[in-house]
């Protein structure tokens, strides 16, 4: 079994082995994985945080040995905390690093992967703070664009939306809605929901298509187009802008 970290900002998971491919979900940097599959090209890879299985380009990552990946994946990981930081190289080069990106090793405004250091004097998230900062931290998500398979505040989806804004808290959640569903105790009426909630909503068939975080006095943060505050009621998401309820809602959660 071979090991991985992400050295890169942003990097795409891709569906199938293809540049072309469908993007899945996202990596960002300090996140480390399990090498299940190589090609060529390609490395079809397990995520330690959340067991997400997807592809990824080979150049985009670096390879680490096993202890370096079970020292990483025993301690709770700094993060960043800011909408975008910057971490400088050895030899100067500049990366910008976007909110809730993990720094290995970190220790005195110092990150080290394998033999690289890279100084690091942004702000750093507060992953103690509980429940009752989930709220806050979804409004640094306020508007940013929807991206399917997006984890940033430069492009998310709604169940990255939530899983992102559950870990900078110290919470984690699976990576789709469908699996984040299957967490927590149903509540009956949304009267009983408090803010930090989760909101799940079906489709026709009856999967769960999309999920969002309740907010007090029946509104609700979700990634829609957008990442936006809309209305909540026993029918789903209500749009202002349209006049027109959204999505349907089928089930109420409490994770936390």
């Amino acid at each position: 079994m071979q090991y991985g970290i992400t050295h890169l900002s942003i990097v795409p998971l891709r569906k199938e082995a293809s540049d072309t491919s469908e993007m899945v979900s996202q990596l960002l940097f300090g996140d480390t994985f399990e090498i299940l599959e190589t090609t060529k090209k390609w490395a079809f890879i397990r995520l330690s945080y959340d067991s997400y299985e997807a592809w990824i380009d080979t150049k985009q990552f670096l390879v680490i040995e096993h202890a370096n990946f079970e020292q990483l994946t025993a301690v709770k990981p700094k993060l960043t905390g800011a909408l975008t930081q910057f971490i400088q190289a050895e030899n100067e080069d500049l990366t910008v690093l976007p909110l809730g990106c993990e720094l290995p090793n970190y220790k005195n405004n110092t990150i080290v992967i394998n033999d690289t250091s890279y100084r690091y004097e942004g702000a750093l998230f507060d992953t103690n703070l509980g429940k009752t900062n989930i709220i806050n931290t979804a409004f640094l998500y306020l508007n940013a664009p929807y991206l399917w398979g997006g984890k940033t505040p430069f492009g998310i989806d709604c169940s990255g939306f939530t899983q992102m804004v559950y870990k900078l808290n110290g919470f984690k959640l699976p990576r789709d809605a469908s699996q984040q569903v299957k967490r927590g105790r149903v509540l009956s009426f949304i009267e009983e929901s408090e803010p930090g909630d989760l909101a799940f909503f079906d489709n026709e068939e009856g999967n769960i298509t999309h999920v969002g975080i309740i907010m007090k006095n029946n509104y609700i943060i979700h990634a829609s187009g957008k990442v936006r505050i809309d209305r909540l009621d026993q029918f789903g998401i209500f749009n202002p802008d349209t006049k027109k309820h959204s999505h349907k809602l089928r089930v109420i959660k409490r994770i936390i």
